[in-house]
This record gives C-alpha cells, structure tokens and sequence, in this order.
C-alpha cells in the first residue's frame, strides 16, 4: 500500500530489528501525541463554544480557540513523523533526532494563553 504514509512495510526493511521494549515505547509515545492532539481539539471546542462571556472579545475567543486547532493538526501530523524518525534511527543503530515537536507545542501553548489572559482582563 502507498500513498501519504508510504509502503507499509518501508519502516520494517530498514536495518535490524530493535529491541521490542524501544519499540513499545515508542509507539506509546506516539499514542501520547494523538491524545494530545485529541485534547487540543477539545479545547479548542470548548474556547470556540463556551467562553465568549470569560474572554470578552470574540475576536481573542477565535484567535485561541483556533490557535488550539492548529496545534492540534501540527501535532497530529508531526507526531507519524517523529515516530517514523525514531523508528529508523533505531532500526540503523544511529542517535534519535532532535524533534521540534515539545518546543513548538510550549511555545505555542505560552502564547495562546498570554492571549486568553489579556483577553480576559478587557
């Protein structure tokens, strides 16, 4: 099967199987970013529906509840490549990269909330 995820296979032919346990654990992590992903678009609902009376402005209740959209989507699509990643580079014994995924997620976080807080002091 190919397509936006590639052959089903590719990540199994390369280099040697890792220990298991590594592989577990890097599957629960990739779990942990779907429910992540999951969250943020549970708050984004939740800003978006609920809290026009809590932050005044709608203006600041879209900008936040969408802002958690978009880091729901960036999450949920950046955590199938940061797994892939991780998988092969135990696969070829090499270090695991680098993942800009934790910094951009706090760095986006910090922000929507110093929005949210603004928004709810006007």
């Amino acid at each position: 099967m190919s397509g936006l995820l590639g052959p089903q296979d590719e990540v199994r032919k390369v280099g040697e199987e890792p220990d298991y346990r590594f592989t577990l654990a890097n599957e629960r992590t990739f779990l942990a970013y779907v429910r992540t992903a999951l969250a943020f678009f549970a708050a984004g609902t939740a800003i978006l529906s609920f809290f026009d009376k809590v932050i005044g402005h709608r203006a600041i209740v879209v900008v936040v509840g969408s802002g958690l959209y978009a880091l729901g989507v960036f999450t949920a699509g950046a955590c199938y490549w940061r797994w892939r990643r991780l998988e092969m580079a135990m696969r070829r014994g090499q270090p695991l990269p680098f993942s800009v995924v934790p910094p951009v997620i706090t760095g986006a976080l910090i922000v929507l909330a110093a929005i949210a807080f603004v928004g709810a002091l006007i």
